[in-house]
């Protein structure tokens, strides 16, 4: 087994966003040495890694080339270029989670044919190569569109109710789905390792901007009964299994009225739905990913307490240097951890940090974060 506690030993990560700032905080408290990719020079973890390189993370030569300065390779991000990761792991590179499962996960429409393969329960879908294809084919309105690729907190999902809606599309390869009443939506996070050793955390339920269809709190536990808790957990577990991924997979389902749970999408990655976890649980997300990808013994998923996570993203109307209103009110209320994510610029949605609200009463918890939410200010000078 590969000593990853040697002084000699590279961890490499793809993305240099906010969660591989996060993942930061844990590697040093492993004292691993860490080398981060990615395309802006001004990325959070850029000044608080190792060694930090620019590039292109969809581009063969940058992704190939960096992947040869570590010794294991991990990501932040999903959206990286397959071939030099395939090309690295035949050469011998250990790639966590494996570029077969970010081969799945990559495109929407991969992902729905892997889960209609495998059993798990998801809403009907159609794929589409182009918009000229889709409205020849047009489904009955209303319907949700994806973008196959590159869609992200919210970008790249639209609620099409009619022509109009319809012919603004872009015209790029997308899945349509069948527009599903639903009660909650729901997110496990499943971690498991080399050894094929399972864990999960929690349910949680997630409420969502309605305009820009952004995540804008995570509560955990999610407020629903332990039978549905249980199912949901089951399907989560059922995804990990037939994915036999290493690292954290994030699993988002939607709760019918029916009380059936459908598999919307997973990530293959620490993810929005478990940053409460960074003050909620008894190991956090981040250092549970880190364990699976190192094989070693996983770590305790239970939460200590109630936690909800509430998104800090940039207020309409705001673009330029970011200027955070209000953060010493917050301060003064019990249970409130603030986290920004080193963004210099904001813009309208842009996700610029998070506030962790932990308390003993999920509901009493769930009010300080309406206050959190309607106190502090993301704007631009």
């Amino acid at each position: 087994m590969k000593n990853y506690f040697s002084s000699t030993f590279k961890l490499g990560i793809l993305g240099g966003g906010q969660l591989g700032r996060m993942l930061l905080s844990e590697t040093q408290k492993f004292d691993i040495y860490t080398c981060i990719l990615d395309s802006s020079k001004e990325a959070p973890c850029a000044e608080i890694c190792n060694e930090f390189y620019v590039g292109d993370l969809n581009n063969f030569e940058a992704v190939y080339n960096f992947g040869k300065k570590v010794d294991l390779l991990t990501i932040e991000i999903e959206h990286v270029n397959i071939e030099a990761l395939f090309k690295l792991e035949k050469e011998g590179l250990t790639i966590y989670p494996q570029p077969r499962v970010l081969n799945i996960i990559q495109n929407k429409g991969t992902q729905k044919d892997f889960f209609t393969k495998n059993n798990i329960p998801t809403a009907p879908y159609q794929k589409f190569a182009t918009l000229v294809q889709l409205l020849k084919n047009t489904p009955p309105f209303p319907f949700v569109w994806k973008s196959a690729q590159f869609g992200y907190d919210g970008s790249g999902v639209k609620i099409v109710k009619n022509e109009n809606d319809l012919k603004a599309l872009p015209n790029t390869p997308c899945i349509v789905e069948k527009l599903i009443p639903f009660v909650k939506e729901l997110a496990v996070i499943v971690s498991r390792n080399k050894n094929g050793d399972l864990k999960t955390y929690p349910v949680v339920e997630m409420e969502f901007h309605p305009e820009a269809n952004q995540v804008e709190y995570v509560i955990c536990p999610a407020r629903i009964s332990e039978e549905i808790s249980e199912k949901t957990i089951q399907i989560a577990l059922d995804v990990a299994k037939h994915f036999k991924h290493v690292g954290l997979l994030a699993v988002e389902m939607f709760q019918t009225y029916n009380n059936t749970i459908l598999v919307n999408e997973v990530a293959p990655r620490p993810h929005n739905s478990g940053h409460y976890s960074i003050e909620a649980s008894y190991t956090n997300q981040f250092e549970q990913h880190l364990r699976s990808i190192l094989n070693l013994p996983l770590g305790n998923t239970d939460s200590k307490v109630a936690g909800i996570m509430v998104n800090l993203v940039g207020e309409e109307g705001y673009t330029g240097n970011v200027v955070y209103k209000n953060l010493e009110k917050i301060l003064q209320m019990n249970g409130v951890t603030p986290h920004l994510y080193g963004k210099k610029q904001t813009r309208p949605f842009r996700k610029m940090g998070h506030i962790t609200v932990v308390n003993n009463n999920i509901h009493e918890a769930r009010k300080i974060a309406e206050k959190v939410k309607n106190t502090i200010k993301v704007i631009s000078k």
